[in-house]
């Protein structure tokens, strides 16, 4: 495999299936980044899904919310290219064709994720995002012709029954929630596909490393959003604005740092997850990112006094758990075959 390929298996994993790219060092030191790095993950993206769900609290846009989250990310690896702090990626047409698919994905990904984590509860949009490894073992069988082995499929039956339960008990439960975070499934799956089959052994650009990759998908995703959110919501986003301040329920300032923040923890996350990634062996991601959700879930049920049922924490728990059980299961497997 090439360069480019493992830096896009490594960026677009989230189910905890990326390569690790450089061998751990024993030491103290290297201990403590990785300690940092992880810290920092878990600590912006609790922060993210708080902004976020406080801001489609009072503005119900999140289409717009999207885009200006997504938009953020430019006011960081812009400047980082144009000073040459991060070498520019090179890229040609054909290979903007060839990210073009991949950029669409990451679109949804983002934006069914916003619209579930407005819709619903924040906890409940995590539980369904948790059955994302069977939209992939799906896509990976129709698109690739990948069969794997019975343990692997076996795991996904914990993860369709949590979930199942937990959608039948949610207090907070809504089909947009239940559709939209479905949707951020289908094209998280679809993009870690589509990263297989077009990228595989190919070079494509200069200086194109995990970072980025994340960075040119970003900005070819922003690109796409834009047109797409006027087209949805228009701009009723910014007349909505102004009337919440003019409401005194937020002063210009608050209300856009609290958009801010929104946008910045998400980037920042997902910037931080690459460098964890890059650090450790794919089972113990699998296993931080397993957490990760458990953290989420619970931060997000303290911070907004969400009434979870005793079965929605049940089917939770138990999906929860088949997500870790495939990861190791799909890494064995993977072992197996090296």
């Amino acid at each position: 495999e090439g360069s480019v390929n493992s830096a896009t298996s490594l960026a677009l994993s989230t189910a905890g299936g990326a390569v690790a790219e450089e061998e751990p060092k024993s030491s103290m030191a290297e201990t403590l980044q990785v300690g940092t790095y992880f810290a920092l993950w878990y600590l912006f993206n609790i922060g993210y899904n708080i902004y976020n769900k406080q801001a489609l609290n009072v503005l119900a846009y999140p289409w717009t919310i999207a885009t200006l989250q997504m938009a953020t990310g430019l006011f960081y690896f812009v400047p980082l290219w144009l000073t040459g702090i991060r070498k520019a990626p090179k890229l040609s047409g054909d290979d903007l064709k060839t990210l073009f698919p991949i950029a669409l994905c990451h679109t949804g990904v983002h934006v069914g994720a916003v619209i579930a984590l407005g819709a619903g509860a924040v906890s409940f949009a995590h539980i369904v995002k948790a059955s994302e490894p069977v939209v992939t073992c799906m896509l990976n069988f129709l698109f690739l012709g990948e069969v794997l082995p019975t343990p692997v499929y076996l795991t996904l039956l914990p993860i369709i029954g949590g979930v199942a339960i937990a959608s039948m008990k949610e207090l907070s439960f809504t089909y947009l929630a239940l559709a939209s975070a479905m949707l951020s499934n289908v094209s998280s799956s679809a993009r870690g596909v589509l990263s297989k089959k077009t990228m595989s052994g190919k070079k494509i650009g200069e200086n194109l490393d995990a970072q980025n990759l994340y960075a040119v998908l970003t900005a070819m995703a922003t690109c796409v959003l834009i047109p797409l959110t006027l087209a949805v919501e228009g701009t009723g986003f910014f007349t909505a604005f102004k009337t919440l301040v003019a409401n005194g329920d937020f002063t210009n300032k608050a209300l856009a740092m609290l958009l801010g923040l929104g946008g910045a923890t998400y980037y920042a996350y997902n910037e931080v997850a690459f460098l964890a990634l890059g650090k450790v062996n794919p089972v113990t991601h699998a296993v931080g990112n397993t957490i990760k959700r458990v953290v989420i879930i619970i931060a997000s049920v303290v911070a907004f006094k969400t009434p979870m049922s005793t079965g929605s924490i049940i089917g939770s728990s138990v999906a929860i758990a088949g997500t870790l059980l495939y990861s190791l299961a799909m890494n064995a497997s993977k072992k197996k075959k090296a």
